[in-house]
């Protein structure tokens, strides 16, 4: 596990000034980021997630790991009113996600009964990996090296760790540093 820290960037707001709801100006640079959803390839910017602490997993359909989705699932739903947010982005880094976003998106939610935000297939690691991969790699010295890698964010994105694929999302250690992060009231 990995600990580093990224200030806290002030950026311009939009024509609106927010994106759902949320301050651009208050946006964590980390999360300053414009994706697209995977249920219907709509842009979201990732700054609607400021203040929550946030949990990033690049994930796969046909991976050994692939089974972590319950996990993860279960870790939403059991803290999301507590203010976590699980943020899957499918990839074929890895060669398991060969699939389109709208299979993706079929298999997360018909196996696994995935409701946390998902996002269309990104690329992680290397030259083609998107803005928020690259920036996370560069903060925590640390790339996917396979599927179901795991970055959390804390609520003010000044603090990312990252996890392992053989770290579960179930792991005791690692729900006791989500559980952490969710109650440092520094960062509320």
């Amino acid at each position: 596990m990995l600990v580093n820290q990224i200030g806290h960037a002030q950026t311009k707001s939009n024509a609106a000034g927010s994106t759902e709801g949320v301050p651009i100006s208050n946006c964590p640079s980390i999360l300053n980021q414009n994706v697209l959803r995977l249920q219907d390839e709509k842009p979201q910017n990732l700054c609607q997630y400021s203040g929550k602490v946030v949990l990033v997993v690049n994930t796969a359909s046909f991976c050994g790991f692939t089974p972590q989705y319950k996990g993860l699932e279960a870790l939403y739903e059991k803290y999301k009113n507590e203010g976590l947010v699980v943020l899957g982005f499918p990839s074929n880094d890895f060669a398991q996600e060969p699939e389109n976003n709208q299979q993706i998106a079929d298999f997360c939610e018909n196996t696994f009964g995935v409701k946390f935000p998902m996002f269309t297939k990104t690329a992680v690691k290397g030259e083609s990996a998107s803005k928020l991969f690259k920036e996370l790699a560069t903060v925590t010295k640390t790339t996917p090296k396979w599927n179901f890698y795991k970055y959390l964010i804390s609520r003010d994105g000044q603090k990312i760790k990252s996890f392992g694929s053989m770290t579960g999302p179930q792991d005791k250690s690692f729900v006791k540093e989500v559980e952490l992060s969710l109650n440092d009231k520094y960062q509320k």
